[in-house]
């Protein structure tokens, strides 16, 4: 990866930021054997009508549609698809094809695809752990984002520790990849270096049962100044680490191409609790993977 110097200074820069930039992590060949792997996924995908859930990241539109949808909260240790907003019409049929008209899959795709599982488990990202000082690392979700030419949406400010919380914090690290190039164009992440030292505001919990929302905001996001973000392009291959509580966000994607990105989280689950409240929780067939194989 790079000299022991150098590791430890970018090592010093992630504790700094809350993020590290690992330009070209992964080869061409690693990001399109991802990419395929998802067309055939998508081409065989059969949505049931009263599945077709539209995700968004507006508060209300998020209590409403993921809320009210078991699909969601369900989808802990499954390969779900989630749709962008405007692509279905009032009876669940494409208004356009099918291929672009997904916003995201998840979320396990690292226990139950092949393609995957080896890209999570790989033995670089087995290394980065355990340079990263990580004791027993587990993946607790997967996701494939899409990020659609033209209609993929904004995803605004947020704190990934908001949706997966645990006690202590400072336990959850995400890794995410470019498998295209992500430019400012079409809706790279910005952050906002160093925002991870100061907790988290706000957290989606399951609701009580019996309410008609299955999730619920607690606390509040605050107003955060925009000049502080800082865009971070990266190149296809490229990895981005993300501090589970820096806050990051990205613009909606205006320009002809996609941004496809494949990310997935990891907690460090020695001395650590997941919280019973978070919306994902393991299940008897699927309880969180160790990293380290």
């Amino acid at each position: 990866l790079c000299s022991g110097g150098e590791q430890s200074l970018r090592l010093f820069q992630f504790r700094e930021d809350g993020f590290l930039v690992l330009e070209h992590f992964f080869t061409a060949e690693e990001c399109d054997s991802m990419r395929n792997q998802i067309q055939r996924i998508v081409s065989e995908m059969e949505v049931p009508p009263h599945c077709r859930t539209e995700f968004s990241t507006k508060e209300e539109e998020q209590l409403q549609a993921q809320g009210s949808s078991d699909y969601f909260l369900t989808s802990g240790d499954k390969i779900r698809f989630f749709f962008e907003k405007g692509v279905l019409d009032e009876r669940g049929n494409f208004l356009i094809p099918k291929e672009k008209s997904i916003s995201k899959i998840g979320h396990a795709l690292h226990a139950h695809d092949p393609v995957f599982k080896q890209i999570t488990h790989s033995s670089k990202v087995q290394e980065l752990g355990r340079k990263l000082g990580l004791e027993r690392p587990v993946v607790v979700q997967s996701m494939y984002i899409f990020k659609q030419p033209g209609i993929g949406g904004e995803v605004t400010p947020h704190q990934d520790a908001t949706f997966l919380h645990t006690q202590p914090l400072g336990r959850i690290l995400g890794f995410w990849i470019a498998l295209e190039d992500a430019t400012r164009e079409n809706g790279c992440l910005w952050f906002i270096p160093g925002s991870h030292t100061s907790g988290i505001t706000r957290r989606m919990v399951r609701a009580a049962s019996g309410t008609s929302t299955c999730v619920e905001f607690v606390g509040s996001e605050p107003t955060y100044d925009n000049s502080q973000f800082i865009p971070l392009p990266i190149s296809k291959g490229g990895l981005i680490l993300i501090h589970g509580e820096v806050v990051h966000k990205s613009e909606l994607n205006s320009s002809e191409s996609s941004r496809h990105a494949f990310t997935f989280h990891v907690m460090e689950a020695k001395d650590t609790s997941w919280s019973k409240e978070n919306w994902l929780q393991p299940t008897p067939e699927l309880p969180f993977p160790s990293l380290y194989t």
